[in-house]
């Protein structure tokens, strides 16, 4: 027999892929033909009404309080999966029919009371053989009566040949044998199986064969059926009493086997009493021993614990002690430098003798003792009272440092003199008391920040007053003479271009500002950075300069001003070490050099005035000295250069902005012939900021160029348009000037070279127009004849054309000879009226050149 599509594990999992996801368990899966034929005499489908292969498949879903049952059909899409087509609850169910009129009884009927249309017949499902059909209608009586506790009818079958199928089919079940190697062995039939399986092992063989033999004699109807039911349930009864006696009857074999498993649990307990007994002695004679040992070892300990006592006492007592000389020196002594020497130690001591009383310097067990701890207090009191004096002095000694330079002119530039700001001795000055304020930030950190700020606001006053007479005597001695900012104004005269005065001082004014007080702003941030204990990188490596500032004297020949001539206090600091007070010391850095930068500023305006495009070249130099700036301690100094950029550029873009609006201007007149004043004067706009270029500042004049040129054209443009009669003309003359005037810098500037393609473009189109307009006007006639031919052409066939009015024959002859008799005298009006219109007479001969293969064209076209 083949084997049944309901044993076919992979249509079962193909069946609980196309449910995934519903939670809903397959119980039973089969192959079944779906049909709505009627079964002729032949025992056949009809034609019309052919099977469909369908699969059903019987789910259970599990809830809280009851389990659901459904009848799934899938059916085969068309790559051959599997996918849910219907669903039905089987609690619907309500007659189950075995079609009669096909004679192989494969064929059954499911009737269901919630369709809602009963005038469609159901469908029906046939199945391979009688065995699938037992076997599926089976499952679905079973599950019907365990999960919804009834019946539906059943119409078409005997139930009592339906249950003896049952006994005959179902598998044999495999129980569990024991744990073997690979494990457990399990049963061999599914859940769905069990639940139609015949309770056979209550009854023997010889049994099953007598009830076979007496079902056979019995030709049985509903009512015998109940009855040989009953009659079943009574001789089971009787079978399970019997089992049970035969239960009774091996009781004496189960006495014996636990009267010796009590005697066993008796040996067991007795031992166990016996080995607790000597586990007690064993554990008194190991506490005696260790009694002995501990009473030898206290002994022999407790000597050698008080030599380690009094030595410990004595190295107390001497941290204990405080040196007459220093506290003497920490609580009066003087600030002078020549008892700075004496000062440090004093410090040095303070700070090892702190150390000293901490964890882990000391031991925990002494940190808590009432004599370290009042020492303790007495050197906190002595910390503070050496910090506030020394604080106090130093703000002092800051503020007569700057006082005594700023009232010295001298120190300043001066009328006809520049000087070079020199703070080398200011800072030997205060490297005498660089060890001073190292000692002062280990014993007390707090008092470092109105140290910093004294310091900031005293050397502010001299930076600021530095900066401003310097910039001030460098306008006064700077001699430059001023050029105009109307550069393409219409108004003004045609001499304007001669008037290019060498401005070059103003830029290099510039760049010698930026030259003295760069390096000393950098030089100053690394000196406070160093001097006032900041843990940050060097700004400048020893002995040299900072990256932006090659070719810069410094301050001093060979000497470097951030080298304090003092060493590390904690020998776990490392040189270079980046720290988390960085934004600290910025923040400070602006307290020391904020204000210095309107002096800049100044200087940026003045340049600006006198020549506009000298903002070109201070770009230049500013990114420059950019790039160069790249420690994080001078952080202000890089601000300061990106503010002046931004002025710069907004300076520039202000020029940029009035040059837009002068070409504006032009807009404004009546009416313009020629070529516009704007045109040729940007030519020489673009060839000076070229020549003043610097470094990186190619983007600045790009910008310049793009604005300026797009404001040029679309003004060019409002102006053709207010006198259309001359537009052409105008357009192709200031496209072919702005051409002509910037070939050369078009050819090494790419932004200028879009543009001048641009203006090819539009002159081309300009002589198209133009050219067009002076042939259709010597050859109007002529034009107008045969625009009246193409457009009759759109509408009527050509053979009709020469019956139209005005279009005949003769008509084009007479047309024709009018417009061509005088071809010579039209074409010495044209060239004339070219003559007349344009007012660049070196553009005339290409113009006319255009015009003859233009009108050579139109001619073949004709």
């Amino acid at each position: 027999m083949a084997k049944s599509s309901a044993d076919d594990e992979e249509l079962r999992r193909a069946c609980e892929a196309a449910i995934e996801g519903t939670k809903q368990k397959v119980v039973l899966s089969i192959r079944v033909a779906k049909s709505h034929g009627i079964w002729g005499k032949s025992g056949k489908l009809s034609r019309g009404n052919m099977a469909k292969p369908r699969v059903l498949a019987i789910s259970t879903k599990a809830k809280v309080q009851r389990t659901k049952a459904f009848l799934r059909v899938l059916k085969y899409s068309n790559g051959g999966v599997l996918e849910p087509a219907k669903l039905y609850k089987l609690k619907h169910l309500s007659k189950v029919e075995v079609v009669t009129n096909d004679p192989s009884g494969c064929t059954f009927m499911l009737g269901f009371d919630n369709l809602r249309s009963q005038s469609v017949a159901p469908p029906q499902w046939t199945m391979r053989n009688i065995d699938d059909r037992n076997r599926l209608l089976l499952c679905i009586l079973n599950t019907c009566k365990d999960v919804l506790g009834r019946l539906p009818k059943v119409v078409g079958i005997d139930v009592v040949e339906m249950a003896l199928w049952a006994k005959e089919n179902t598998p044999a079940i495999t129980k569990p044998q024991g744990n073997l190697k690979d494990g457990p062995i399990t049963e061999t039939v599914t859940e769905g199986e069990m639940k139609v399986t015949v309770e056979r092992e209550l009854v023997s063989q010889a049994e099953e064969e007598d009830m076979e033999a007496l079902l056979g004699t019995y030709v049985m109807g509903i009512g015998e059926a109940e009855a040989f039911s009953e009659r079943l349930k009574r001789e089971l009864q009787a079978l399970e009493a019997a089992n049970v006696h035969a239960i009774l009857e091996s009781e004496p074999l189960v006495v014996q086997v636990l009267q010796g498993l009590e005697t066993a649990t008796n040996c067991v307990e007795d031992m166990d009493e016996w080995l607790g007994i000597f586990n007690v002695k064993l554990r008194h004679m190991r506490e005696d021993i260790e009694s002995i040992e501990t009473r030898n070892n206290k002994l022999e300990m407790q000597s050698v614990n008080n030599k380690a006592l009094i030595e410990e006492l004595e190295k107390l007592l001497e941290r204990l002690r405080i040196p007459s000389e220093y506290a003497a020196c920490l609580t009066g002594g003087s600030f002078d430098e020549a008892r700075m020497l004496q000062n440090i130690e004093a410090c040095e001591w303070l700070a090892n003798a702190l150390r000293s009383l901490e964890v882990p310097k000391l031991d925990r067990s002494y940190a808590n003792m009432r004599s370290v701890r009042e020492k303790r207090a007495e050197l906190d009191k002595l910390k503070n009272t050496f910090v506030k004096r020394a604080s106090e002095f130093l703000r002092n000694y800051f503020a007569s440092l700057v006082d005594f330079m700023i009232s010295d002119k001298s120190y300043f530039s001066q009328r006809g003199q520049l000087k070079r700001p020199d703070h080398a001795d200011l800072r030997y000055k205060c490297r005498t008391y660089a060890r001073l304020l190292q000692h002062l930030k280990s014993l007390d950190k707090n008092c470092m920040v109105p140290l910093r700020k004294a310091y900031c606001s005293s050397l502010n006053l001299l930076l600021r007053r530095e900066a401003r007479e310097f910039a001030n005597e460098l306008r006064a001695s700077t001699k430059a003479s001023r050029n105009p900012t109307v550069w393409l104004d219409g108004t003004t005269g045609s001499n304007q271009n001669a008037n290019t005065s060498d401005t070059s001082t103003v830029s290099e004014a510039y760049a010698k500002m930026l030259t003295i007080f760069i390096p000393l702003l950098v030089d100053e941030s690394s000196f406070f950075a160093h001097f006032m204990c900041f843990e940050v990188p060097a700004l400048v490596p020893p002995g040299g300069v900072a990256d932006g500032n090659k070719g810069v004297p410094n301050d001093s020949d060979n000497e470097n001003d951030d080298d304090l001539g003092i060493m590390d206090i904690d020998d776990n600091d490392k040189a270079g070490k980046k720290s988390a007070d960085l934004e600290v010391l910025n923040e400070s850095l602006r307290d020391l050099l904020d204000g210095i930068q309107e002096d800049f500023y100044a200087v940026v305006d003045w340049a600006y005035k006198i020549d506009p495009l000298r903002c070109i070249s201070m770009h230049g130099i500013t990114e420059r000295y950019i790039s160069g700036q790249k420690a994080d301690a001078a952080g202000f100094v890089r601000i300061l250069l990106d503010d002046l950029e931004n002025r710069i550029s907004t300076q520039f873009s202000r020029f940029v902005d009035e040059a837009c609006h002068q070409i504006e201007r032009n807009e404004r007149n009546v009416r313009q012939l020629g070529v516009l004043s704007y045109i040729p004067r940007f030519s020489t706009l673009a060839t000076r900021m070229e020549q003043y270029i610097q470094g990186q500042s190619r983007d600045l004049v790009d910008q310049a160029y793009t604005k300026i040129v797009t404001i040029m054209f679309v003004t060019l443009d409002k102006i053709s348009q207010t006198e259309l009669k001359y537009s052409d003309v105008l357009l192709l003359e200031n496209y072919a000037a702005f051409q002509n005037s910037l070939y050369d810098l078009a050819n090494v500037v790419p932004t200028l070279a879009k543009f001048y393609h641009q203006a090819s473009e539009s002159y081309e189109q300009s002589c198209t127009r133009f050219i067009s307009t002076i042939i259709y006007y010597q050859f109007e006639r002529l034009f107008q004849f045969a625009r009246r031919i193409e457009d009759l052409m759109y509408t009527i066939t050509p053979e009709e054309i020469p019956f139209q009015l005005g279009l005949s024959k003769m008509d084009m002859r007479k047309v024709v000879k009018s417009s061509l008799s005088g071809v010579d005298k039209s074409i010495s009006a044209m060239y004339k009226k070219l003559q007349k219109n344009l007012t660049s007479e070196e553009l005339l001969p290409s113009l006319w050149d255009k015009c003859k293969v233009f009108l050579s064209f139109e001619e073949c076209t004709f």
